[in-house]
């Protein structure tokens, strides 16, 4: 009986909501191996992408974000709701899920609030140290809350939480290639010290135009990078890159398939300051740079690195010093040693080990 649960999992848009959305999945599979699960995400996000990559049936719905600058816009953002609460309440009724987790990002609301209207019980997980607004609204309905940090209960009700730290990808922790095997792999010398730049799933643009105006000194430098780009400006790093002539210490790519590879090779990691990002530099004991983007709700991605920065475990610059600052704060921090163990000391303290299970055990106690 237990074995045939339904779940939907909705949320995504970026790989911040996206892989502990899978990791969740694949741990309520391990438990109750006939359990069905559907995602649900956004038509045109890179949910609908990887999410099928990763075994799982996925259905779009037509949301988008609200546009918090041009306020006259948002009258089709409006109706675009309406639309998906109606498909929305229409999968669920379809699906018939027991449980209904949201994950955050623009399906999840309209998901879970016909889910919660409908009598299906709920769990959301907020990631970040900030609640966003959408799962503010969710938590009034949700039976249970999942958080990655302390001191949550100034958003939620201090009943409904449980912290359990983000869900990372199982393959970071499965991992067992040797750094200098890692490091071959990206076409680089495993002699060198090597920095892994990653701009998010979809990229960053101050972090990437830092490294096309630096790449003369990159390339005169003595350390080698892996330089994630994001689907975004690939194009564009790419052309910087061959003006540049050969950069024989620098592997560009858009996107990252093995980042357990990338992460192994890794002596420092550059990184914007989402929250499921966080969760794996911590558990994977990372020195990290990191440079909150300005772009998000609430600025919540500078109070995620305050966290680790407050601890000793990070080191953060603003992202409207970053084009001054990073690249010499990167050479200054990889060749001091004391500094790169001092960082992976401390943020191996905040790791939060076996979020997924740990979720999917609460998503079977709301079931049973």
């Amino acid at each position: 009986m237990e074995d045939k649960i339904k779940v939907i999992i909705s949320g995504g848009g970026t790989g911040g909501h996206i892989f502990p959305a899978i990791s969740i999945a694949n741990a309520i599979k391990q438990l109750f191996p006939q359990a069905e699960i559907l995602f649900v995400g956004a038509e045109g996000r890179m949910e609908m992408q990887r999410v099928p990559e990763a075994g799982y049936e996925i259905i779009g719905l037509p949301v988008a974000g609200f546009d918090r600058k041009r306020i006259w816009k948002n009258v089709g953002v409006l109706l675009k709701l309406l639309k998906s609460q109606r498909k929305a309440r229409q999968i669920i009724k379809d699906f018939k899920p027991d449980v209904a987790i949201g994950v955050g990002g623009y399906a999840s609301g309209p998901t879970l609030r016909m889910a919660a209207k409908m009598g299906i019980p709920t769990l959301i997980q907020e990631q970040n140290s900030y609640a966003g607004v959408t799962n503010k609204l969710l938590a009034k309905k949700a039976l249970k809350i999942c958080t990655a940090y302390e001191g949550m209960d100034k958003f939620f009700p201090g009943n409904k939480l449980i912290l359990t730290g983000n869900p990372v990808r199982q393959d970071l922790l499965t991992y067992h290639l040797p750094k200098e095997e890692a490091v071959k792999q990206f076409g680089l010398n495993p002699e060198k010290k090597t920095v892994l730049i990653l701009g998010g799933s979809l990229g960053a643009r101050t972090i990437n135009q830092c490294i096309m105006e630096n790449l003369e000194t990159i390339k005169s430098s003595d350390v080698q990078f892996i330089w994630q780009t994001g689907k975004i400006y690939i194009d564009q790093a790419k052309e910087a890159v061959k003006k540049a002539g050969d950069i024989l210490n620098l592997h560009t790519t858009d996107f990252i398939k093995d980042m357990a590879g990338a992460y192994t090779a890794a002596d420092l990691v550059i990184s914007r300051a989402g929250a499921g990002s966080i969760s794996e530099f911590c558990l994977l004991h990372k020195p990290v740079i990191l440079i909150p983007s300005p772009n998000v709700a609430e600025d919540h991605q500078t109070k995620n690195a305050m966290a680790l920065v407050n601890k000793k475990a990070a080191i953060y610059i603003k992202d409207t010093e970053a084009k001054e600052k990073l690249i010499p704060l990167i050479l200054q921090t990889i060749h001091n040693e004391a500094t790169l163990q001092e960082l992976s000391k401390n943020i191996a303290l905040l790791a939060l080990p076996d979020s997924a299970n740990i979720i999917a055990r609460e998503v079977y106690n709301l079931i049973k």
